[in-house]
């Protein structure tokens, strides 16, 4: 072989080397390329964007700020990497992650050094992982020490590495982790373990934080305080070998005690009545549920009276106002204002927990309390047919087979509707409706916010196939309360999401039912009726209109089922109820709707001694004051005396004992054959002149004459004019 082509054969084994090495090598690349590809698209897969939105603990808390519900599934309060101190940040870098700023999500030293170790125990023993893996695994992974998930780590790692900036992994690692005790993120646990806003972390509380991750039961200061500080001090010194304190500065945070001040969220008892209410009219009104609420993080300030709240909560452990046949009688209790549709108490049980049965949200039977509601008011709106002092029938009768008739089966044959209201008379009520018609009462019952797919007369006595809840109930008396305009009741002021921005602002709504002449005459009556009529048990001294109600147990002769009192004060309408959960012969009420009302105004009582209510309604300008009913008397010592008189020979004088109320007319008769002629009559006095007495010498009597219901009263003695 000659020289040349020795040449030619070296060039030519040269030549295939290096191709070797360039294919090689462009095929490392791709390789390279193809493998980054396949770690930047598993990781794709792996990432789930959603879950960049962390749950977070919505809150409940009244105007002034105070909380008063918490609904999570992490107890997790988010905050931003600007609002964490640079040293605290610094804390979690320097013992978790301290090349977090110089790695692309993974830091191979340290895998390298984890791996040898595997190798050496033939089992996963060590982790490697930084902050970005961390996240990783705490949002998208479980926790196993399997291969396969830490494959599935670092390729999510390297991918969140190219989408996500680093301030923003760390924010969000910082938000997400748990540092024991049911507490979540770093603001949340600033507020737990000390009292205070994540900006005012010092040194030492930060870095004991950042102990915490590791092992959060482990190193928890409050169950563990010393090996809280040896860990504290491991991290104050990671601290220093960073750079990130300076000796003098580790030297003095390390010899810090610990100052736990644990604020441990402990409600008092009387908020769950009034959160959970709160809970279903998100959910109801708003569109909130439960679950976004537990993860949502929003804000929701409530319009609940702190006072009134616990006032109520307290009244109502008090045993002597739920008599039953056996101890579990239970309650409900709703108090607004009407003025402003505020709600600001809600009392769902006696002794309520969260997950109970909320019973200010349950339908009862409301028995006479809805006589206002679906037959006295909407029968006062044709003026022209009833005003309070019309007479109707009080007579037991019967409708299509349905039979009304008084509780204590006594019929005075007619009454006044004023009456009838205040004594709380049934024949009556079932009369007027039948009268008025059942599709006029449910046309109002619609715009009161309470409608009913009943159609029989029972509706006039509350009997009612489903029933009325107690916030429904008190927000029909709102109509009376607020001349004829029934308020939107809501216990929800403000909704505001995490950011703060407001997604919800309550506002006034009403709507126009009665006028407001029938709204004044029915608080007059109502009024009464606490004075005087049903409503009288128990004591409040202030200014209070109401009716009490009360419904037959079906399986036990002549118990209650269920017992209520709904009324208003000149800032209030409320509704009460109390009966049993279950229907049967061993559980009914022992007492009637006399306890409700007691309750009620020992509620109101309690509330007037931390802020006085008004002592009295003020009539509105435009409508015209209710006459009091007149009561008629009996007609005595009457005499009848012949007088001298200028125009007439001679002249009679009638003369009697009548009563104080001027406004009593008095109708003279004098006896005839056939039919006795009314002679006259006079008002508020209690004599008459008789002309031409002579020529009318005979027999007379005085009867007293109402003007309201236009009813005469018994007639006097008869008696002879003589000298």
């Amino acid at each position: 072989m000659s020289r040349i082509e020795r040449r030619k054969k070296k060039r030519s084994r040269l030549l295939k080397k290096w191709k070797i090495i360039l294919y090689s090598s462009l095929l490392l690349i791709v390789l390279g390329f193809v493998g980054y590809a396949a770690i930047i698209f598993g990781g794709r897969l792996i990432v789930d964007d959603e879950q960049f939105f962390l749950d977070a603990t919505t809150t409940i808390e009244t105007k002034d700020g105070k909380v008063i519900g918490r609904l999570y599934n992490e107890n997790r309060t988010l905050t931003t990497l600007d609002e964490i101190p640079e040293h605290v940040q610094d804390a979690f870098i320097a013992i978790e992650d301290r090349r977090f700023y110089d790695h692309e999500g993974v830091d191979f030293r340290s895998v390298f050094r984890a791996v040898y170790k595997d190798i050496l125990a033939m089992q996963k023993v060590e982790g490697a992982s930084t902050i970005t893996q961390q996240l990783v695994k705490n949002l998208f992974l479980n926790h196993e020490k399997t291969w396969l998930r830490k494959t599935k780590e670092v390729m999510a790692a390297v991918y969140l590495e190219q989408t996500l900036s680093k301030d923003r992994i760390l924010e969000l690692y910082l938000n997400e982790i748990y540092f024991g005790h049911g507490v979540y993120g770093i603001a949340t646990a600033a507020d737990y373990y000390f009292s205070k806003d994540v900006t005012e972390l010092s040194i030492e509380e930060g870095a004991l934080l950042a102990g915490l991750v590791k092992a959060p039961n482990g190193y928890s200061p409050i169950n563990h305080p010393e090996k809280a500080i040896n860990r504290r001090n491991t991290v104050l010194y990671a601290m220093n070998d960073v750079g990130a304190i300076s000796s003098k500065q580790r030297n003095k945070a390390e010899k810090q005690e610990l100052d736990i001040q644990v604020n441990k969220w402990n409600p008092e008892p009387w908020w769950s009545d009034y959160t959970d209410f709160v809970m279903k009219e998100a959910a109801q009104e708003h569109h909130l549920s439960l679950e976004e609420l537990q993860q949502g993080g929003y804000r929701l300030v409530v319009n609940v009276d702190a006072d009134a709240q616990k006032i109520a909560h307290e009244q109502f452990q008090n045993d002597t106002y739920f008599p039953g046949s056996t101890k579990d009688v239970q309650g409900a209790f709703t108090m607004m204002d009407h003025k402003t549709g505020e709600i600001v108490s809600v009392i769902g049980a006696r002794d309520f927990t969260f997950g109970e049965l909320n019973r200010a949200t349950i339908s009862r039977q409301p028995g006479s309390t809805f006589k206002p509601l679906a037959v006295y008011g909407p029968a006062l709106m044709m003026k022209e047919k009833y005003h309070p002092y019309t007479l109707i029938p009080d007579q037991k009768r019967t409708y299509d087979g349905y039979t009304a008739k008084n509780y204590d089966d006594q019929y005075d044959g007619v009454v006044s509707i004023y009456d009838a209201v205040i004594y709380s008379k049934n024949a009556p009520a079932v009369w007027l409706l039948n009268e008025i018609g059942i599709v006029n009462s449910k046309k109002y019952l619609k715009k009161l916010h309470l409608p009913i797919k009943d159609e029989g007369l029972a509706i006039a006595l509350g009997g009612l196939s489903t029933g009325v809840t107690p916030a429904a109930l008190m927000e029909g008396y709102t109509s009376f309360a607020q001349q004829g305009n029934v308020v939107k009741a809501h216990s929800i002021h403000q909704i505001m999401d995490q950011q703060g921005h407001k997604l919800f602002q309550a506002k006034l709504e009403t709507e126009k039912v009665f006028s407001p002449q029938v709204a004044w005459n029915m608080t007059e009556m109502l009024q009464q009726t606490v004075k005087s009529g049903t409503a009288t048990a128990g004591s409040f001294e202030k200014a209070l209109a109401g009716k009490t109600g009360s419904t037959q147990h079906p399986q036990v002769k002549g118990k209650v089922k269920d017992a209520w009192f709904a009324g208003y004060t000149p800032k209030y309408a409320l509704a009460l109820w109390m009966g049993y959960d279950q229907t049967d012969k061993q559980h009914y009420l022992s007492g009637g709707s006399a306890y409700p009302t007691k309750l009620a105004k020992a509620i109101l009582t309690k509330l007037d001694q931390q802020e006085p209510l008004a002592d009295s309604f003020v009539k509105p300008e435009e409508v015209a004051a209710l006459p009091k009913p007149i009561v008629l008397p009996e007609i005595k010592h009457v005499r009848a005396n012949y007088a001298f008189g200028s125009l007439a020979l001679f002249r009679g004088k009638i003369t009697w004992q009548g009563s104080d109320d001027e406004r009593v007319i008095y109708r003279i008769y004098r006896e005839e054959e056939g039919i006795d002629k009314r002679i006259g009559e006079v008002e508020g006095k209690t004599e008459f002149t008789v002309e031409d007495a002579l020529l009318n010498a005979k027999e007379y009597y005085v009867v007293p004459y109402d003007p309201l219901t236009k009813t005469e009263g018994a007639p006097s003695e008869t008696v002879t004019l003589s000298w």
